[in-house]
């Protein structure tokens, strides 16, 4: 979509101040953005409103920026912008054309063509506590995160200038530009349910050094001699063996009689014993992959519990879904929610990307199905 085929950004409009931008890169769609939302949101729908309702110029009006001045733009013919409801009190107006050094002016990368302005409440709550901020919401928003409704626009939002290669100019000034590799994790999501062996076998076609994780039966010998009623208080200067308080609680509210508790031991015993030689079908396992300095690969199997919206009509999904979440874990895991993490994580990461691409390619040629980002937006298994 042409620059000069969008109504242009008002950017003298005083109201546009109040408003969540998100900037996109030329070659974008509204039906994308559609689909993105529709991924996220239930019930969105196109409204019929007037464009002039969200901020627009026409004519010889003056575009007003603090970097530039002032000058005269003329009007282009453009098609009209849309209104796209998300959520009950919110909805996205766009697009609008930019040119460049009004881009710039805002904040926003050069390569910016075309914003969407976010109308949504001002919903705040408390200040940010310290931890990771992968997505820069408490840069922004030092004085009290987005909290309700405009937390879930505004987290869809990132996401999307995330998948899309944009950025996000909050209501505070501060611009978000997200980085499209930070999103590494896949998820195919099928109605097929694949043994565990057989997930391996297909893991292992990309990764041969690729186990199951279970349990290993027999590797807990039960509490130390030193925890419960054995324990007597502090043990060398350390706090009591198995919890503060446990052997006052089990004093209180355990089996007294010594007889009573060898035989309910005992029972336990042999239930443990007989679920070992005949063990449930599995309901959720996991294949790991060790990739030394640059961390694991999962493989994690379990009933997908919430599916995306535009995925919950189809009649392959009324009888339950199966997840097949493939994710990387790096070696210092705090830098996966680092805004900028560091040099070493992004080398790692750049490694372990690939080898998730294939593997979730590999798993949906065998079980079939959707394949989904981190955000639950859609991917077409060809683009892996």
């Amino acid at each position: 979509m042409a620059a000069l085929s969008l109504p242009p950004l008002a950017l003298g409009d005083p109201t546009l101040a109040d408003r969540h931008l998100l900037a996109l890169p030329a070659g974008v769609e509204p039906e994308e953005i559609e689909v993105l939302a529709a991924s996220r949101f239930r019930n969105v729908r196109w409204e019929d409103r007037a464009a002039s309702e969200a901020p627009t110029r026409t004519g010889m009006l003056p575009a007003v920026t603090a970097a530039l001045g002032i000058r005269s733009v003329p009007r282009a013919s453009a098609r009209p912008a849309r209104a796209l409801r998300l959520a009950r009190l919110s909805s996205l107006a766009g697009p609008y054309g930019i040119v460049a050094h009004d881009a710039i002016a805002l904040g926003l990368p050069a390569s910016t063509v075309m914003v969407w302005v976010l109308q949504a409440p001002r919903e705040r709550g408390e200040r940010p506590w310290p931890g990771g901020d992968r997505d820069g919401l408490k840069r922004a928003f030092p004085d009290g995160l987005p909290i309700r409704e405009e937390e879930r626009v505004l987290q869809w939002l990132v996401a999307a200038a995330r998948r899309l290669g944009g950025a996000v100019r909050t209501q505070t000034g501060v611009v978000l530009t997200p980085d499209p590799d930070a999103a590494t994790d896949l998820t195919v999501l099928t109605d097929r349910w694949l043994e565990p062996a057989v997930v391996l076998a297909v893991v292992q076609t990309v990764q041969p050094r690729a186990y199951l994780s279970v349990a290993t039966p027999g590797s807990w010998a039960g509490p130390t001699v030193l925890a419960g009623r054995g324990s007597h208080g502090a043990v060398g200067g350390v706090s009591e063996v198995g919890g503060s308080g446990l052997r006052a609680a089990l004093e209180e509210h355990g089996v007294a009689d010594p007889d009573d508790r060898r035989r309910l031991m005992a029972e336990a015993d042999a239930y443990d014993e007989l679920v070992l030689a005949a063990p449930p079908p599995a309901e959720a396992f996991g294949v790991l992959v060790d990739l030394g300095m640059d961390g694991m690969l999962a493989v994690e199997v379990a009933a997908c519990e919430q599916l995306p919206p535009l995925m919950e009509d189809l009649p392959w999904t009324k009888a339950g879904v199966v997840a097949y979440r493939v994710r990387w874990e790096p070696f210092e895991i705090e830098q996966i929610e680092r805004e900028k993490p560091s040099f070493e994580h992004r080398v790692a990461r750049s490694r372990s990307a690939p080898l998730i691409a294939t593997l979730t390619k590999a798993l949906h040629a065998v079980a079939g199905g959707e394949v989904a980002d981190e955000a639950d937006f859609l991917v077409d298994p060809t683009d892996l």
